[in-house]
């Protein structure tokens, strides 16, 4: 793992979520990675663990009040819209103005905890295939280590199936299809 106890003087952000998982009592300080991981691929990169074990947060907007709704699925799964549409009413894109304003985390950086306005959450099921997991800290090089039972403690957010179906395993070179 590439990482560092961060620089001098660490975002808001960053610090934000520090005090959160602190105030908790999670065991597990977020640690600042040198290069930045603004997608699962780069974080899973950074961390050297599977990139379903990197914890996504996805923000929508919803339609009929413009609320912000976070949904944390691993980041080998793709948000099926239509299901969360299905647990929270309509929702639509969220811009990058959208997140920053609503959760006060840049896209990249946005956590599950320590939102300057709480969102509506839902966690994704997948997530409990690992016994850990990661997630962001607030700032794009900013990471913390928990568990899908930590998650799901920290947020209170429910568990549901809100990913598209995974695509089937390739069939090995030469098998009869």
């Amino acid at each position: 793992m590439s990482s560092t106890q961060g620089p001098e003087a660490t975002p808001e952000g960053f610090e934000r979520v520090k005090a959160a998982l602190s105030a908790a009592g999670h065991p597990h300080a977020p640690v600042w990675l040198n290069d930045s991981a603004r997608t699962a691929q780069q974080a899973a990169d950074a961390l050297s663990v599977a990139v379903g074990q990197i914890a996504k947060s996805v923000i929508f907007r919803r339609r009929s009040d413009e609320a912000a709704v976070l949904v944390i699925t691993s980041g080998d799964r793709r948000v099926d819209a239509a299901k969360v549409s299905a647990l929270v009413g309509p929702v639509g894109r969220a811009d990058a103005d959208f997140v920053k304003a609503r959760t006060g985390f840049s896209i990249g950086g946005v956590s599950p905890v320590a939102h300057t306005s709480p969102p509506v959450t839902l966690i994704d099921r997948d997530l409990f295939r690992f016994d850990a997991i990661w997630a962001a800290a607030g700032h794009p090089h900013g990471v913390f280590r928990l568990s899908p039972a930590d998650l799901e403690q920290l947020t209170g957010a429910p568990v549901h199936d809100v990913t598209e179906a995974p695509p089937p395993p390739a069939a090995p070179q030469g098998a009869p299809q």
